[in-house]
């Protein structure tokens, strides 16, 4: 094993509501939902089911005219209820009523010594892919490219994040398949990057082909994208993929099983939250029944995923195609007079402001959505620099991508970024600039151009 990177920079936020290693249960979810929104760089979006379709778990729901070799598939068998549009028809959302039982396609085992295009092909097909990630831009790859390497974060760091050594205890056999089918993609390396600070738990440990990294320190130590610019950074013309383990996970089920199982084990958080804790569903819940008689107040924003990257969903809305998690917190629409003023350890903030002292705090906080202040001009502070630990000048390429110059949003790094990376950014900028959207921006103008 590697020696560990030991990181400094970054910023771990102390929430209140983490849950504890345990499952729980909940009523059963009733319908799912495949949002295209969900795929950044998605082009021409073409549905393949009508209402009132009957699918099975694997069944093609949906294609990209653009890429069209790849196959976006329901992830539970049922009905097609609803094909929600939007303005100007734009496809919103292709909801499912589940099955009592889930049945599947039957893809057949993969055979593992057919030739890479081959195999490429098949995990195409079979609706596994969208799992695989391309950078730079952080988009959906595409099966006919051959990437330098491919990358795997074995742990998340985001505020309230589920514990992978407990979510995918039991998986060992379908991780391994599924890197296995991996390395053959790949003309170089597959990196899996474990947390240093804990023991490697067992899904991780005796892993073959792949190349295992230890990681410590501060969010964002997780991200795969600070793994990345450690282990190898992405030059301009190079091409490298990323997977999540819960994706590894079902491409080997895919591989060994010849079905696409969308199952996974989420975690559900927040300080608003009555019962927290781990439960099996499937990719694209409803995420009612998970928020449903289980809140301790009725003003509160369900979020799809973590506090700092995901999505705020309505209660009847569906989880993100790759969220883990659903966050519960309070809604902070309301307003204070000069509450910066007032000496308090209890709001949670990165800067040591006179009235922020919760650096005095060493225990959870209970945060809001509330920014305290509203969007204002572009200040330069420096504190970008002390939340990013790559060797990137966030302050400069934030400007680049505003003033659409090309030339130095290359040369700063774009290619290496995307939403997640600058996340913590987002929170400690005290202009209250949407970064994330920025960052967004800056990927389409040198994807398009």
């Amino acid at each position: 094993m590697s020696k560990i990177v030991k990181l400094k920079k970054g910023f771990d936020l102390k929430l209140a509501g983490k849950a504890p290693l345990e499952h729980i249960n909940l009523p059963a979810v009733q319908t799912f939902a495949i949002k295209p929104t969900d795929f950044p760089g998605i082009q021409r979006p073409k549905v393949l089911v009508n209402e009132g379709d009957t699918v099975k778990a694997g069944t093609p729901i949906l294609i990209d005219k653009a890429m069209d070799q790849v196959i976006y598939a329901a992830p539970v068998s049922g009905e097609i209820v609803e094909i929600k549009r939007g303005e100007k028809r734009k496809l919103l959302e292709i909801k499912i009523l589940a099955d009592q039982t889930i049945s599947y396609e039957e893809f057949g085992k993969i055979d593992l010594n057919q030739d890479r295009d081959a195999l490429a092909a098949k995990l195409a097909s079979c609706g596994v892919w969208p799992n695989v990630i391309q950078r730079p831009f952080g988009v959906v790859a595409n099966p006919a490219e051959t990437p330098r390497a491919i990358f795997i974060s074995g742990f998340d760091s985001h505020p309230l994040a589920p514990d992978f050594g407990f979510t995918l205890a039991g998986e060992e056999n379908y991780f391994q398949a599924g890197i296995d089918a991996l390395a053959k993609l790949t003309s170089g390396k597959v990196h899996l990057s474990v947390d240093g600070s804990k023991s490697v738990p067992s899904i991780y440990s005796g892993i073959k082909n792949a190349e295992i990294h230890q990681f410590s320190g501060p969010h964002p130590a997780g991200n795969v994208g600070t793994q990345i610019h450690h282990i190898a950074p992405i030059n301009k013309g190079e091409l490298v993929w990323t997977v999540t383990p819960i994706g590894v996970v079902q491409i080997g089920k895919a591989v060994l099983e010849g079905v696409y199982d969308a199952s996974k084990v989420i975690v559900l958080t927040g300080s608003e939250l009555t019962k927290t804790g781990y439960v099996k569903t499937f990719v694209g819940a409803n995420v009612s029944s998970f928020v449903k008689g289980n809140l301790n107040s009725g003003h509160v924003r369900v979020i799809s995923g973590n506090v700092l990257t995901g999505e705020k969903v309505p209660m009847e809305g569906y989880m993100g195609f790759y969220h883990n998690q659903v966050t519960v917190i309070p809604e902070g629409d309301y307003e204070e007079f000069l509450g910066w003023l007032k000496p308090s350890s209890a709001k949670l903030s990165f800067h040591k402001a006179i009235g922020m002292l919760s650096f005095l705090n060493k225990g959870e906080f209970k945060v809001d959505t509330n920014t305290h202040g509203e969007e204002r001009p572009f200040v330069v502070t420096g504190v970008f620099e002390k939340v990013m630990p790559m060797d990137i000048l966030p302050t400069y390429l934030f400007k680049a991508i505003i003033s659409e110059d090309f030339d130095e949003m290359e040369e700063l790094g774009l290619y290496e970024l995307v939403e997640e990376d600058v996340a913590l950014c987002e929170f400690v900028d005290p202009s209250k600039n949407d970064l994330q959207g920025l960052v967004r921006n800056g990927i389409e103008l040198l994807m398009y151009s």
